[in-house]
């Protein structure tokens, strides 16, 4: 899916009058040192800084540590000057990234999105679907995530197949209504930007503009490097601004810098082999007015260079640290410098750290979000869920554990109460993802998908291969790649999946990796506003969430008939966990009750006509879905304990099937309690802490209802 690619620098120079002369410039650097372990993650967090078109003042404050003696002008440009009298040299990177800003907040309290700048690859709208979003706003950061059509509507949604552009876009920041969206200081024209990981893998650095932020991090290395004494003459180095827009940044201080001897430009990354020619015109929009302003500092060229990269312009651009080096002795050559400078680091992003550290909530549902934030990142592919079997397992109360056995299939059961009366409460542990299908020489890796994948919602985003428990000791606990962008598309989704974790073939295989073995996307469960969560598993993490609490509110000794709690294994893609369960139990249960997602079309993305059930207003009883329709009178029995008990309660019919399904046949009514959840089988998954409540509830008052 990717060419080799020859590690090099690609160098212009480009006149004022608008001609180029390039050469391609091989890294002609030294072996790799121990310093290029820590390069990767060094750069990675460059790309993580927010920068976006006029909001580069974000990255610039978190540089502020890391780069004293520099000083912002009114157009948001870093400047640091070195040195006095002849040669005048500058040397130049821009620090902003294409992103969006906030053109409006509908009624129902999502955020629409206009961009700022050109978009740097062709899918770079849709690569923002279903993940994560950060709003700049003047009160701190507000976290959202971009909707995407349910995955289990799928056949609904069959037509839609062109690519995703900006008009597309809804977030979601966890609002019902305008107010409460504005509530969260969200305002027109609030910068956004994409939500990513400090993401580094096989000796790369990988982000949006990856090849850029190198290119940064070496200006900024090398005028910190840059003393008054250590070369002739004067050098200007510039963080410059608004690239986006004409490069309106670099301009400026352009223009009143005076008469300069050469500028050397570290531009944004290229793929090796794309065109060599790099016109004036590349400087910006408005060709005329560089070219003016280049010419009025005597200069009659620039010179330019660019790192080359992987997966160019996408949110996954991947640069090496041989080229990172490379770049740095690039900025020292052009400073007059002796060697290249040590590789500056800016501290990690504060607002996610504390986002890291969350805070306690101060509601009534802090202990439900410890639990799902606990086991919802674990990767959990079918068939490979031991992790979260685990974290399940540890989390329950003494007497529960004690009594804890996991089957032959890999379910975990908890049976508690008098063998009389049998009923059985299942939600499963394992999610919609990947497994390793074949390994192609270059050491790209075709997947294999398990169960409802949307493909568009992975493709060109991180991924994690994970290695299984062998023996008594346990491999690395995963492997880090990125899900392979195409270059180009004419339709929404990729025909395959692959993915590439930065070495070949034979490298894999020597560090273990074979046919069979789990991959997931990077996973980071998140507030939004209010009561709602984000996260890749709350189908059915939130299920085994609540079927948790449920078991932790029961006294076992309370219980007037037996009551099995089952978190099953692989039912994404086939039940299969729940089938062997139903073959050992299903006879001997008067009714099983099936603990899943009820996929709601209370998103901005699907029609009300249909599994319409609001989120924020009470668990669902999931009447009716492709493979079960419960019996009134079990329908009957959920609802008048609901209302017994005061619990809210929806009711309702959608998409998909449970483990019930395969249960059922050997005579157990299969009834579904749900909970509403938005953008299903996708990395954006939503749900409110006040329906999960709600359902903790009813499994309990079922649980220990009288028979």
């Amino acid at each position: 899916m990717h060419r080799s690619v020859r590690r090099s620098l690609r160098v212009a120079l480009i006149t004022a009058a608008g001609c180029a002369v390039t050469t391609p410039l091989v890294a002609q650097s030294a072996p790799a040192t121990s310093a290029d372990a820590a390069t990767p993650e060094s750069v990675a967090r460059w790309i993580t800084l927010a920068a976006p078109p006029s909001g580069e003042a974000h990255a610039l404050d978190a540089l502020r540590g890391v780069l004293p003696g520099w000083t912002r002008d009114n157009m948001g440009n870093l400047v640091k000057r070195v040195g006095r009298g002849s040669p005048r040299r500058m040397i130049a990177c821009a620090m902003d990234v294409p992103a969006f800003v906030v053109s409006g907040i509908t009624e129902q309290g999502y955020i629409r999105l206009h961009r700022t700048g050109v978009a740097a690859h062709p899918l770079w709208d849709q690569f923002h679907e279903a993940h994560q979003l950060r709003i700049l706003t003047a009160r701190g950061e507000v976290t959202g995530v971009v909707a995407i059509a349910n995955g289990h509507f799928a056949r609904q949604h069959r037509g839609d197949t062109t690519v995703v552009g900006v008009d597309q876009l809804w977030v979601d920041v966890g609002a019902s209504t305008k107010a409460q969206a504005e509530a969260q200081g969200i305002s027109l024209l609030d910068p956004v930007v994409a939500s990513r990981p400090v993401w580094t893998y096989a000796g790369y650095a990988s982000g949006p503009a990856a090849g850029a932020r190198a290119s940064c991090a070496a200006v900024a290395s090398a005028g910190a490097a840059a003393a008054a004494s250590s070369q002739p003459g004067e050098t200007i180095y510039v963080l410059s601004s608004q690239r986006s827009f004409g490069w309106v940044g670099l301009a400026a201080v352009l223009a009143r810098s005076g008469k300069l001897d050469a500028l050397t430009l570290l531009d944004e990354g290229k793929a090796a082999g794309s065109a060599a020619m790099l016109p004036v015109a590349r400087l910006g929009q408005t060709k005329r007015a560089v070219t003016r302003v280049i010419a009025s500092t005597g200069l009659d060229s620039v010179r330019v260079i660019t790192p080359a990269v992987r997966f160019a312009g996408s949110m996954v651009e991947s640069v090496a640290a041989a080229d990172v080096r490379a770049l740095l002795q690039e900025a020292a050559r052009a400073g007059g410098l002796a060697s290249a400078p040590a590789l500056l680091a800016p501290a990690l992003d504060t607002a996610k750290a504390t986002a890291s550290a969350r805070l306690p909530r101060r509601d009534a549902y802090g202990a439900i979000e410890k639990t799902f934030m606990t086991i919802a990142d674990l990767p959990g592919v079918p068939g490979h869920e031991w992790r979260v079997r685990e974290a399940i397992t540890a989390l329950l109360p003494a007497w529960a554990k004690s009594r804890a056995v996991v089957d032959s299939a890999g379910n975990l059961i908890v049976a508690a109460g008098p063998e009389r009366d049998s009923i059985a409460f299942i939600a499963h542990m394992d999610e919609v993802s990947f497994e390793v299908e074949s390994i192609s020489r270059d050491g790209t890796v075709r997947l294999a998908r398990r169960g409802g994948v949307v493909p568009s919602a992975w493709e060109g985003q991180p991924a994690a291969l994970h290695f299984d428990r062998v023996g008594a000791s346990e491999a690395a606990p995963s492997l880090r790649g990125v899900f392979v962008p195409r270059d180009s598309a004419r339709v929404k989704a990729p025909s395959v999946s692959t993915a590439w974790f930065g070495v070949d073939s034979a490298t894999l295989v020597a560090q273990g990796v074979r046919v069979g073995d789990a991959v997931t996307g990077y996973k980071r469960a998140s507030r939004l506003g209010g009561t709602r969560l984000t996260g890749r598993g709350s189908d059915d993490r939130t299920g085994s969430t609540a079927l948790l609490h449920a078991v932790q509110r029961i006294d076992p000794n309370t219980l007037t008939h037996k009551v099995l709690f089952v978190w099953s294994v692989r039912e994404e893609g086939g039940l299969n966990g729940a089938g062997a369960f139903g073959a050992n139990h299903g006879r001997s249960l008067q009714r099983i009750y099936s603990v899943d997602t009820f996929v709601s079309s209370d998103t901005p993305l699907e029609d009300k006509a249909f599994a319409y059930a609001p989120l924020g207003q009470g668990f669902v009883l999931r009447g009716l879905d492709d493979g079960a329709i419960s019996p009134p009178a079990e329908r009957q029995r959920v609802l008048s304990a609901a209302r017994a008990q005061g619990i809210p309660v929806q009711q309702g019919t959608t998409h998909g099937s449970t483990d019930g399904s395969a249960i059922a046949p050997y005579g157990a009514p299969n009834v579904g309690l749900s909970w509403p959840g938005r953008y299903s089988h996708t990395p954006g998954e939503v749900l409110d802490l006040r329906d999960v409540d709600a359902l903790v509830k009813i499994i309990t008052a079922l649980a220990t209802a009288a028979r």
